[in-house]
């Protein structure tokens, strides 16, 4: 599986960004995607994921009630909506594979597969 992200940028503070994720693959919809983030000086942060059906999705607790993580198995497509941003949320936002269709957790070691990332800076 390849992925590419997209969608980053400069954002103002309060403002909203919709990232995107295209994969290639034809068992895409096997997987559970999920979305990381790394800032300056920091390790990778989880962010959410979303199994292959796109009911169940788990967020990280740094941005829940402020992203949200859909998939579109037709398009090999998975986004992820950021609303309120914060200074603190500027960062590197990865695309990431992990070849199971259940969750195993928010450890970055469980996905095989990463993008190159996009990068979202805040204006404050």
């Amino acid at each position: 599986v390849e992925l590419a992200e997209s969608g980053g940028g400069l954002v103002q503070a309060g403002g909203s960004l919709r990232l995107s994720c295209a994969a290639s693959g034809r068992t895409f919809f096997n997987y559970v995607m999920a979305w990381f983030r790394q800032r300056p000086g920091k390790e990778r942060e989880f962010v959410a994921a979303i199994t292959f059906g796109g009911i169940n999705r788990w967020y990280g607790d740094s941005v829940k009630g402020r992203v949200t993580i859909s998939r579109d198995n037709t398009k090999n497509t998975v986004l992820l909506q950021v609303n309120d941003f914060k200074p603190e949320d500027a960062a590197v936002y990865y695309c990431a594979a992990d070849p199971n269709t259940y969750f195993r957790g928010r450890d970055s070691r469980f996905y095989d597969y990463w993008g190159q990332g996009t990068q979202v800076t805040v204006s404050s």
